[in-house]
C-alpha cells in the first residue's frame, strides 16, 4: 500500500477487488448483527436531522458500492496505530422531517477483531460530509 500524501495518512493504492472484498466482508458483519455505528454528537445528530433508524442506516451501509471508496486513512490513536480505517462517501436520498433530500453521506469503518478475535465493524463516522472529497474509482 503507497501512502499518497504523507502529512496526511491517506492510502489511495487499492484495486477495485480489494475494496469489494473488504465492502463483502462489511455486509456480513452488518447483516450478522456485528457492528456498531459510535455515538458520537455528530453522529447523532446527523440521525436525528435526517430521521434515520437502525433500519435506515443498514440500509444505507449494505449499499455501499467500490464506486463510493475515497481512501483509507491510518488510525491516529497510538495504541490502533496498526489499523486502517476506510472511508466512503455515498450520496442517498432522505427525510429531513417531510423534504426530501439528497445528502452525501462520509462514512468511515475499522474492521477490527474483538477480544475473542472475531471480527467486528465500527462505522466511526455516519454523517453529511463536511468538506469536499475525492472518490477513488470515480
Amino acid at each position: 500500500m503507497i501512502c499518497s500524501n504523507q502529512e496526511s495518512g491517506k492510502y489511495v493504492d487499492f484495486t477495485e477487488d480489494q475494496i469489494k472484498e473488504y465492502l463483502e466482508q462489511l455486509k456480513k458483519l452488518i447483516l450478522g448483527g456485528q457492528y456498531i455505528i459510535s455515538r458520537r454528537d455528530e453522529n447523532d445528530a446527523f440521525a436525528y436531522e435526517y430521521r434515520i433508524d437502525t433500519a435506515k442506516e443498514k440500509e444505507i451501509l449494505l449499499n455501499l458500492q467500490y464506486s463510493d471508496f475515497c481512501y483509507a486513512a491510518a488510525n491516529y490513536k497510538p495504541e490502533y496505530a496498526h489499523e486502517r480505517l476506510y472511508v466512503f462517501c455515498k450520496e442517498y436520498e432522505l427525510d429531513q422531517w417531510g423534504n426530501s433530500e439528497v445528502v452525501e453521506i462520509y462514512i468511515k469503518t475499522n474492521l477490527t477483531q474483538t477480544r475473542t478475535g472475531n471480527d467486528y465493524m465500527i462505522v466511526i463516522s455516519f454523517h453529511k460530509l463536511n468538506n469536499p472529497i475525492k472518490y477513488l474509482f470515480r
